[in-house]
């Protein structure tokens, strides 16, 4: 798939224009992401952050929906285009647009929270999982567009790394004395860290597997 990636993206320009509009959509995710964890965990004032948070994420869905038809119009007037190439950014726009989704459940957990996160306990809990979330947008973005096969293989060192941490999490938080609230709140943290990791996978990954494997990264290292 990475030399037909590569090949994709100095095509001709309507190509191009959908790749960088999948690049926005990464952008758009990733704002919404840190622009969340200021108010979720650093309990940042701005007011104006609900309206922002939605609005990027209808943003990025119809982003998603244009790129969809662009393609298939393409395929549609263009037979002897890259099909391959062509089912793997149906695959990935999809993975993009559940970044923005559990971005705003993020948000949404913010709001459910009782009163501001207790940083001790968060650390505790999470350590700065959050900032190695958002050099992964970076380097999933990088891997993608520039079709880097070891920026993509590194993404996997990133998951590996949130997933193990969130897992003990989970374990600390099913043996604690927290509120309803507090455990609630950090258990859905936890879930929608370990998803956005793997969706982030998923796009940096599709550089290096064949289209039949894609999302299945971790088998196929298992396997190896």
């Amino acid at each position: 798939m990475f030399k037909n990636l590569l090949n994709f993206w100095k095509g001709e320009d309507f190509l191009k224009q959908v790749l960088q509009e999948f690049k926005n959509m990464l952008d758009d995710a990733q704002i919404m992401f840190d622009s969340v964890c200021k108010k979720l965990i650093d309990n940042e004032k701005d007011p104006g952050l609900e309206e922002r948070i939605y609005s990027i994420d209808k943003k990025v869905n119809d982003l998603q929906r244009d790129i969809r038809k662009r393609v298939i119009g393409h395929l549609s007037v263009q037979p002897s285009v890259d099909i391959p190439t062509c089912l793997l950014l149906m695959s990935v726009v999809k993975d993009a647009e559940r970044l923005g989704d559990y971005a705003k459940n993020l948000f949404e957990v913010s709001e459910l929270l009782q009163k501001p996160i207790d940083k001790s306990k968060y650390n505790e809990l999470f350590s700065d999982v959050e900032k190695d979330i958002s050099e992964m947008f970076k380097q999933t973005k990088a891997a993608f567009v520039e079709s880097d096969e070891t920026k993509a293989s590194e993404s996997w060192d990133y998951k590996t790394k949130i997933s193990k941490c969130c897992d003990n999490a989970l374990v600390k938080l099913a043996k604690s004395g927290l509120s309803i609230n507090e455990a609630v709140c950090f258990t859905l943290i936890a879930r929608y860290y370990k998803r956005l990791t793997a969706h982030l996978t998923n796009i940096a990954t599709s550089v290096i597997l064949p289209l039949t494997d894609l999302d299945y990264f971790d088998e196929k290292r298992r396997e190896s």
